[in-house]
């Protein structure tokens, strides 16, 4: 007996999207690693927690991910670090968003200098400018990239280790979680896009506030 025109296209559509799951999950396998490199060299919070979270379903390895994120995050607060020696207080200048970020950093770093090099990627909105008022500031270049080295290691195997438990707490209350995949990553990326616009919409008014208070209180 022939089937029937509406089945046959059902099952067409099954095997499209079963060909199209496949199709994402090799391009996930294969770049996987270089996406969290790149995303790291931006605040990649949002990234690593993602890749964590395909680590605990098996598309990627939590230990190489991590290794990705060291590796993308120690390049780019190297970089930046030697950028602050180089150019220093000029670059300010011209980056009038950053201002704010660098004056709390100014004062964090004379208070609480080996802290803050260790830790100033969890403090969200100073992945940039933190390198590079350290770099214009007196620290010597290898006491910065000893410790540098170890926030990068910390921060990236904890964002990673994040992913991969939210992972493991969403199957624990949902069950099978191959259904829901597609769903709780947006949700990740959804949350993390939101906390990125609100915090560029924040540092966009106190840039505006330091040029205001700039044009009243000249010199």
């Amino acid at each position: 007996m022939c089937r029937s025109a509406p089945a046959d296209a059902l099952d067409r559509g099954r095997i499209g999207y079963s060909e199209l799951i496949v199709d994402i999950e090799g391009l996930i396998r294969s770049y996987g690693y270089a996406a969290v490199f790149c995303g790291t060299l931006f605040e990649g919070e949002t990234v690593v927690v993602i890749a964590g979270f395909l680590s605990h379903r098996g598309y990627l390895q939590s230990p190489l991910v991590a290794a990705a994120a060291f590796a993308g995050s120690l390049l780019v607060d190297q970089f930046f670090f030697f950028l602050g020696r180089k150019r220093g207080r000029a670059l300010l200048l011209t980056h009038p968003r950053w201002q704010p970020a660098a004056d709390r950093a100014e004062v964090l770093l004379a208070r609480h200098g080996t802290w803050l090099i260790l830790g100033f990627r969890f403090l969200y909105g100073f992945r940039t400018v933190t390198p590079f008022v350290i770099g214009a500031s007196r620290v010597s270049v290898g006491r910065f990239a000893l410790l540098n080295a170890a926030g990068a290691a910390l921060w990236a195997v904890a964002f990673t280790a994040g992913g991969y438990f939210f992972g493991r707490a969403m199957e624990a209350v949902l069950g099978d979680l191959r259904r829901h995949e597609a769903w709780l990553l947006g949700g990740i990326a959804l949350v993390g896009t939101t906390v990125w616009l609100l915090h560029r919409r924040r540092r966009g008014a106190a840039a505006a506030s330091t040029a205001e208070s700039g044009r009243r209180w000249p010199g």
